[in-house]
């Protein structure tokens, strides 16, 4: 038997940081986000050779081990590691052999989300292999539990939540990692509108967000008035642009978004650096209106606003740097998987 399973990555439209703790501990985090049709990919195949085999495609690297209800923690190819052992322990799942293969759409480091992604939809395929009753919010919360606490990686929590969910969501985050996600119902021409709008280009650089965080984190915690007054802004934000995208206003919409790059810019100095300010100046005098960063910042993917009538003359100055445009759509649904019996 093999099973398959998908969760969409997403663009971070507002909000961003603001679910990452202590700020959201300490003063509740607002996020708007929305999935979009690249995807990460996770299969286990039912094997007989005595192995757990994890190849993780992306990357381009591969273990196996003995059969075993915990798998070591060893820097490599954690993520499905670390599902597994979780799994296996709070599950009681009966070990036996198998082989686990990734694949995502974006590399680690994106910005959309990647590796969270890639979790839940692990997570989703061992579900779906074991029959584990496991909905949305235990999906994504259990996600962020492994990442964050199982694994100690650094991050917020709204990745999860959105591979888990799909669509475009307004998501709350409270005290003691309680979450309310709010699916919004978009109209249709309003998201045709927003697609003609935005660019969306990958810089080519891979970056570690967990430098990123902790110093956001840090800024927080230690009561940076500049930082935290900016956090604050770009909560604030989140509210704002639901109610632009709801009611189709999309200059509104423009607007609070490049606001929410400046502001993001004062969180931690290695947000931005000279090549993404070089692609920001080159986008703008090709007819960029605005942009921002999508996830923490330093590389990955970069979300332009650009007038529909001049898309060509800003992707013709973009697609002369080192990145590259993607095109996209928006999309609905969540993670989800399926059986093959051969």
């Amino acid at each position: 038997m093999i099973i398959r399973s998908k969760a969409p990555l997403r663009l971070g439209l507002a909000g961003g940081g603001s679910d990452v703790s202590p700020y959201s501990d300490m003063y509740g985090g607002l996020i708007l986000n929305a999935t979009i049709n690249l995807y990460a990919f996770c299969t286990i195949e039912e094997t007989n050779n005595g192995k757990i085999e994890i190849e993780a495609t992306e990357v381009e690297k591969k273990q196996a081990f003995d059969i075993s209800s915990h798998l070591p923690i060893t820097g490599e190819l954690d993520l499905s590691k670390g599902v597994y052992n979780r799994l296996c322990r709070d599950f009681k799942i009966e070990p036996q052999s198998f082989k686990l293969t990734t694949y995502s759409d974006a590399p680690p480091g994106s910005g959309l989300g990647s590796s969270s992604t890639m979790v839940v939809a692990i997570l989703r395929a061992f579900s779906e292999w074991k029959n584990i009753p496991l909905g949305e919010y235990e999906i994504a919360r259990l996600a962020y539990e492994i990442e964050r606490k199982d694994l100690n990686l650094s991050g917020g929590k709204q990745d999860q939540y959105a591979a888990a969910f799909g669509g475009f969501n307004f998501m709350e985050f409270l005290p003691n990692d309680s979450v309310i996600v709010n699916p919004l119902r978009v109209k249709r021409w309003i998201i045709d509108e927003l697609e003609s709008n935005i660019m969306l280009y990958y810089t080519g650089v891979s970056r570690s967000s967990a430098e990123i965080i902790e110093e956001q984190k840090k800024s927080t915690s230690t009561g940076v008035a500049e930082a935290v007054e900016a956090m604050h802004r770009i909560k604030q934000s989140a509210v704002d642009m639901k109610k632009a995208l709801l009611f189709g206003d999309i200059k509104a919409f423009s607007k609070i978004l490049g606001q929410g790059w400046e502001d993001k810019k004062k969180m931690a100095a290695s947000v931005t650096n000279s090549f993404i300010e070089n692609v920001f100046d080159a986008a703008m005098k090709a007819g960029a209106t605005t942009g921002k960063i999508s996830g923490a910042g330093g590389g990955g993917f970069i979300i332009f606003m650009v007038e529909p009538t001049k898309r060509m003359q800003v992707k013709q100055a973009l697609n002369q740097l080192d990145g590259r445009v993607v095109d996209f759509q928006f999309s609905e649904g969540g993670t989800h998987s399926w059986k093959i019996y051969s």
